[in-house]
């Protein structure tokens, strides 16, 4: 494919990326929509909490692990070659799960969506960013981070819609004609692409990046799921997974031809670019996950409903994503993440004005806040990192991205889910001592098993309700503060460390109007 060609069709190049993307990123907020319904024995697979769990988290697990390796691997054999087989892995692994006949099943699917998710996530960003000249870039990253924010913003609405109409595996069967869609016209559009010098393997360098991430990784998952960290399950695999990606970074700094050049990090843009991503998706993501519980079960909407308060966030990530280049380019990049994040602080401190019989408009004025201001965080950050690599390393630089960022999903989700966690039980601790024992434990763990004690007990169990919904509600607004603190810091981090409005230097701004050669179209 000759680049006039590619310059004619840059926008229906994106168009078709960034449906790719919405796919991998809409259906793991499906899922969330979906739990109660898999554990219903009737209804569902009759899944325990902990198989819940696990259908999540092994998603997460290879997602998280591999997408580092996928961006390497892209760079070398080809982005768009990449892309289509990680896109028809997620397919096969989505038509698996909606079939799935029983819990065991359905999360070895899951597992196999990650690997497919891994291979497509990085390939996206990528591909745009050797697509798209440097001045329309920045653009073309706002509507990719947009996407990312309206998946996870729709996911739920989408989740409910078929819930209503169809059965559980609905929510994962929708996949499968869209990725056919999506692969049809990638065949025709997107070109493909790779490092022309990518120099030896460096099997090394990602078999450490695999096994830090994952061990890491289940570390972080073990924490929110015991709410103990100092425990030897919990902190040993942390310290462990840490402890190899230092090796990792240790033997990167050393090696002849790196599988990703970590000496970049040098680079102010790149490095604080990544921490605010990282900073502010642990915020915010985690203080969403709670709101969703808060929105079903103390105030007892449907999936529907609670799908649809959070179309606020998704109309902000709509309107302001694409804009915040037209931002960046008039005060700067420092500028506009510093304000984005100073924004999702706002929003996340404004929780406290959330309680159980608060006006519903507030709190979708909150989410709405939060859109706009993570609209004008991910797409400045995400160009600082990619401006910071060269052409030939994008996926490399687009998985640390990624990477960053759904390790921070972790984290966020693992460590404030302790934080509401244990102020729940706290605060709750006189009515549970007064159940019996296995009452009890169901309605510690969670404000649904709290609901359903009190719906098995009967008229008795009533005065369990108001408590319990009480309780929770103090928990969401400890973990609120929390978070918008650490979205706080990432201000401060942004403000001290990130450049202003600086002049690329001009060796750099040539290399970066040369683009890589491109390779003929078809896979």
């Amino acid at each position: 494919m000759d680049p006039q060609t590619i310059q004619r069709r840059r926008w229906y190049i994106l168009g078709v990326l960034t449906m790719s993307l919405l796919v991998v990123v809409l259906d793991n907020t499906i899922l969330n929509v979906a739990l109660k319904t898999i554990a219903d024995p009737d209804k569902g697979l009759g899944a325990t909490q902990s198989q819940l769990e696990w259908a999540i988290n092994s998603y997460t697990l290879v997602f998280a692990g591999l997408l580092f390796t996928f961006g390497v691997i892209g760079d070398r054999i080809g982005r768009k070659r990449v892309l289509v087989g990680g896109m028809a892995v997620f397919a096969l692994a989505s038509l698996a799960s909606a079939y799935a006949q029983s819990p065991e099943q359905l999360i070895y699917a899951r597992a196999l969506m990650g690997l497919g998710g891994a291979a497509v996530m990085p390939q996206t960003l990528s591909i745009i960013t050797n697509v798209f000249e440097p001045h329309e870039r920045a653009r073309a990253i706002g509507i990719w981070a947009g996407a990312v924010g309206l998946g996870v913003a729709i996911g739920p609405l989408t989740g409910g819609l078929l819930l209503a109409h169809f059965w559980w595996g609905s929510v994962f069967l929708i996949n499968v004609p869209v990725i056919a869609a999506g692969v049809t016209l990638m065949a025709f559009l997107v070109p493909e692409s790779r490092n022309p010098a990518p120099g030896r393997l460096d099997p090394v360098g990602v078999v450490l990046s695999v096994i830090g991430l994952v061990v890491l990784s289940y570390g972080i998952i073990q924490g929110g799921e015991k709410g103990e960290w100092l425990e030897l399950p919990v902190l040993g695999p942390i310290l462990a997974g840490a402890a190899v990606l230092a090796l990792f970074v240790w033997h990167e700094a050393r090696t002849a031809s790196p599988a990703f050049d970590v000496r970049l990090f040098k680079d102010a843009r790149m490095s604080a670019a990544v921490a605010s991503i990282a900073l502010c998706f642990f915020a915010a993501t985690g203080v969403f996950f709670f709101a969703n519980f808060y929105m079903q079960s103390v105030r007892g909407l449907t999936p529907l409903q609670s799908g649809a308060m959070v179309l606020p966030f998704a109309v902000a990530q709509l309107a302001f994503a694409p804009r915040s280049a037209a931002m960046v380019r008039r005060f700067g990049a420092k500028a506009v993440c510093t304000v984005g994040l100073l924004l999702v602080t706002v929003a996340l401190a404004s929780y406290q004005f959330v309680g159980v019989h608060t006006s519903l408009w507030i709190l979708g004025a909150i989410f709405f806040v939060q859109g706009v201001g993570m609209a004008n965080v991910m797409p400045p950050a995400t160009e600082s990192v990619m401006s910071a690599l060269p052409r030939e390393k994008a996926g490399a630089g687009s998985a640390i991205n990624n990477t960053a960022r759904q390790v921070a999903v972790a984290m966020g989700v693992a460590v404030l889910g302790s934080v509401v966690a244990s102020v729940y039980r706290g605060d709750l601790r006189d009515e549970l001592a007064a159940l019996p024992a296995g009452a009890r434990q169901a309605a510690a763990e969670s404000i649904e098993g709290a609901h359903a004690v009190a719906a098995q007990m009967g008229p008795a169990g009533q005065g369990l309700v108001g408590p319990a919904d009480a309780a929770f509600v103090h928990a969401m607004h400890a973990a609120s503060v929390a978070a918008a603190v650490i979205s706080f810091v990432g201000a401060l981090v942004v403000l001290k460390w990130m450049p202003g409005r600086v002049a690329a230097p001009p060796e750099r701004a040539a290399a970066e109007r040369r683009p890589e050669k491109p390779e003929k179209a078809a896979v």
